[in-house]
């Protein structure tokens, strides 16, 4: 079959390759010019982890990224208050555990499929005509191509989501959070494979050091610190976290005068997508586009591995029959999935206290996880990926 996916990031890459595997003729449609670069550094383990073992990228993915030692939670004087040793992770998911941004997955991924799946490139799908023997896309660029299938792999706020489904607000839970990401080059000092977090009431504030000299920082806030209407352009977000973070202590000042020399910054809602559906007629949807678990589940990217290579393995499987491979995709899922959500939402109160009381009570939490067990007692559950991950024809 010929197979239109819109979203050449880590869920559409992936289902290149497996659909390539099997005998498809896979179209990657990605809106950005070239393969996108920067976002933050994410930990990735599980199911997802041994789908990418199994395409032969994870050598290349752990030289890309990151053995992270530490998670330390710092107060205003930046002296340690909580936090714990990664090797505790570790040891729980057997040494299957790296970070690593969510680019420089997406780029080892691409490289498995580069040259020999046709990619366009700063384009996207403008309008999708669904007839008895196929699909007819319109692009941006004016060109027009027949596919026997769509795949919406283009992230949260999906096209082919809004084309084929309905508008975003019919299927988005706002967590409540909004969050920034971006990358600057010569900020000091610096915590090698530390991850160095910072709370206030209702705000959060991290620094990672990269390699090449450049820092990462995260700046996460509850919404309600919001004053009025979302920020629409880069320096409206600008001035909204230079007023919410301005007097949170430790480095934020630095950090906030380093934000405007940044190459790239990230903002947006911290959200979940929840559909009642995956699939309609010759649609599907794949990784955030239609399931998003939010970046609090901290498996988003091996989520969306998984969901690809299931997709993959149920089209080889039911030899073209789509209708029947949607179906199965999305029942052997969608338990698994919701499950993942659910802790997600119960987990972002944690994530961003909103109390005094509260980042005293995590950080003590945290240096409990030194205790044998304690690690596991704590973080085991979401951890642990209840899903027996199928061999494909």
């Amino acid at each position: 079959m010929k197979v239109a996916i819109s979203g050449a990031g880590i869920a559409g890459t992936t289902l290149a390759y497996w659909l390539l595997r099997a005998g498809h003729e896979p179209l990657l449609i990605e809106q950005a010019p070239a393969p996108r670069t920067g976002g933050y550094i994410m930990d990735f383990w599980g199911v997802g982890y041994t789908v990418a073992e199994r395409m032969g990228v994870l050598p290349a993915v752990r030289t890309a990224g990151y053995q992270v030692g530490e998670v330390r939670f710092v107060d205003d004087d930046g002296r340690k208050v909580g936090g714990f040793d990664v090797d505790a992770l570790r040891d729980m998911t057997e040494g299957r555990l790296t970070s690593v941004s969510r680019s420089a997955l997406a780029r080892e991924i691409y490289r498995t499929v580069e040259g020999q799946v046709e990619t366009l490139f700063g384009d996207q799908i403008t309008a999708i005509e669904e007839h008895d023997a196929g699909v007819r896309i319109a692009l941006q660029s004016g060109a027009q191509r027949d596919v026997d299938i769509v795949v919406g792999a283009d992230g949260l706020h999906s096209q082919v989501r809004k084309l084929t489904f309905g508008p975003e607000d019919d299927f988005e839970k706002d967590l409540g959070y909004r969050f920034a990401v971006f990358e600057t080059a010569g900020y000091v000092p610096r915590d090698e494979d530390v991850y160095v977090i910072h709370a206030a009431t209702s705000r959060q504030i991290a620094r990672f050091a990269l390699r090449d000299g450049r820092t990462l920082f995260l700046l996460v806030f509850k919404k309600e610190l919001m004053k009025g209407a979302e920020p629409g352009s880069p320096a409206e977000v600008h001035a909204l976290l230079r007023s919410i973070f301005a007097d949170v202590g430790w480095e934020s000042a630095s950090i906030l005068a380093t934000m405007n020399t940044a190459d790239d910054l990230y903002f947006d809602r911290v959200s979940q997508i929840r559909m009642p559906s995956w699939r309609r007629g010759r649609f599907v949807l794949v990784g955030d586009a239609g399931m998003a678990v939010s970046f609090l589940a901290g498996e988003g990217a091996g989520l969306a591995i998984t969901e690809a290579y299931v997709l993959a393995g149920e089209l080889a499987r039911a030899g073209g029959d789509y209708q029947s491979a949607f179906t199965a995709y999305e029942n052997r899922l969608r338990p698994f999935i919701e499950g993942k959500q659910h802790t997600a939402e119960n987990f972002a109160a944690t994530f961003v206290p909103q109390t005094q009381f509260g980042i005293w009570l995590r950080n003590q939490a945290t240096k409990l996880m030194a205790l044998p067990g304690a690690a596991n007692l704590m973080l085991g559950q979401s951890l642990r990926d209840d899903f027996m991950l199928p061999d494909f024809p």
